[in-house]
């Protein structure tokens, strides 16, 4: 198999710090992620504090029912399909780097008016504008980090996009713990808002992929990219004899980095209706839908209701746990992904979460929650070692350089919308195979085990082809 390489197979200090700097989009989304869920009591006016009504000139909280803040929360995923369905545009007129600027720009101001809404309509505003960044985001990280990342560092690095969101989730989680109070809460937001605003600010320093620059026909400064992220002028195209092609075997065919080779970036309506392209394409949508369908955000939305039978008391710490674990379980990929391969990785977790899923819902069914907790965090830990991380490191390995955006474009905004509707349907769902019975609220899991075998064996079809 042919793949672009060069001659430094690390990173320099600024090739790091580049990395880093992409990151924040990632870690951005994580944190919006669950931004809401520790300061709601506070936010919602559930705990009105009558002596402090105003704090800075702005209310200590906006009143809101709970369909209110439903919206409010949901809200983000409608901007994030947005933003996903146009980051195609985005990142092949302005770039990578441009892309991330325009998501680091929507984020910064979305953020800044959520933090500082008097009322809902502001909120809801705002949230829509942090989803959109975040649905650019979530589309340009992945692809940009492949594109810097040294040939033998693509798998490791590209994992950092899930670590970055599951650092996101546990960092608001802790901070919401902190600043859950009438006249702190805003902080939350506008913390955000400010490390969007250092990212915009430090985008002139940071260079474009050598990969879009060699697209563009820009050699000279494509050299110099590489220069600084490498530490070599020089790129060569050549076969990497540790990759095995039945690790990736769509990339014996599309591989077009080559110097002087500039297709024409394809659109997401030439991406539905050239065959050739078909095949990258059910298998990143494949993978995205696998990935939410298994049920992880219900687990990260839901966690405290689930629990609530055995842990009443500590719901926060509970959520705080769990995002935790979350994260610590995304470290071991980093250093497996090469050794292991994209697949088993991918095969080994889902096999994880199906047997988990079916152990939560013996435990919660048989009143076993002890049982049910832990399979929960097994869960957990089974989605963070491949479901998480190894659909964002295959978009730019399985689609070729001119489709990667539209590819990737697509499958994030199907990605949006699993995690919408998995986000909407699970409690009214858990509450129907229940039928008022709460010994058999377990059924549900059940549910989500067939499904993602379902979604992961159709992957398994496309991905042999």
């Amino acid at each position: 198999m042919v793949v672009a390489q060069h001659d430094n197979q690390s990173f320099t200090k600024y090739g790091w710090s580049v990395c880093f700097w992409v990151l924040v989009v990632s870690f951005q989304y994580g944190y919006h992620t669950s931004a809401l869920n520790q300061i709601q009591a506070v936010l919602t006016c559930r705990e009105y504090d009558e002596n402090t009504p105003f704090h800075h000139g702005l209310p200590t909280c906006i009143p809101m029912s709970d369909t209110a803040f439903s919206v409010v929360t949901a809200i983000f995923t409608i901007g994030g399909l947005c933003g996903s369905l146009s980051s195609n545009i985005a990142m092949d007129r302005w770039g990578r780097k441009g892309a991330s600027r325009l998501s680091a720009v929507l984020t910064a101001s979305g953020a800044c008016m959520s933090g500082l809404s008097p009322s809902v309509a502001p909120l809801i505003l705002g949230r829509f504008l942090v989803g959109a960044g975040a649905g650019i985001g979530l589309c340009v990280g992945p692809i940009y980090l492949s594109e810097i990342a040294p040939s033998k560092l693509k798998g490791n690095i590209g994992v950092l996009t899930q670590l970055a969101i599951v650092i996101g989730i546990m960092f608001t989680q802790a901070l919401g713990l902190r600043l859950a109070t009438s006249t702190q809460w805003r902080y939350v937001l506008l913390i955000s808002c400010a490390l969007s605003a250092i990212q915009l600010f430090s985008s002139p320093f940071v260079v474009e992929s050598p990969v879009y620059l060699n697209r563009q026909g820009l050699i000279d400064e494509q050299k110099l990219a590489i220069g600084r992220i490498w530490g070599t002028s020089r790129s060569t195209l050549r076969p990497d004899p540790e990759r095995n092609d039945s690790e990736q075997p769509l990339l014996s065919n599309t591989d077009d980095h080559e110097e002087g080779h500039h297709e024409t970036a394809v659109t997401v309506p030439r991406l539905l209706v050239t065959p050739e392209l078909r095949r990258p394409l059910l298998i990143i949508v494949f993978a995205m839908l696998t990935q939410q369908l298994s049920g992880i955000n219900a687990v990260l939305y839901y966690s405290n209701d689930i629990l609530s039978k055995s842990l009443p008391e500590v719901g926060p710490y509970v959520s705080l746990g769990i995002t935790v674990m979350n994260a610590l379980m995304t470290f071991p990929p980093i250093f497996l992904i090469e050794r292991v391969g994209r697949k088993q990785l991918f095969q080994m977790s889902v096999a994880g979460a199906i047997l988990s899923h079916a152990v939560v819902g013996l435990g919660l069914n048989s009143g076993l929650v002890a049982l049910s907790s832990v399979a929960i965090i097994t869960f957990v830990m089974s989605f963070a070692i491949g479901l998480g991380p190894i659909p964002f490191v295959i978009i730019p390995e399985v689609a070729p350089a001119h489709a990667v955006s539209a590819v990737s474009s697509v499958g994030l905004s199907l990605n949006w919308v699993a995690n919408f509707i998995v986000g909407l349907l699970f409690l009214p769902v858990r509450n129907l195979l229940a039928s008022g019975d709460p010994s058999k609220e377990g059924r549900v899991f059940y549910v989500f085990a067939v499904v993602l075998f379902l979604t992961a064996s159709a992957l398994s079809r496309v991905y042999r082809g």
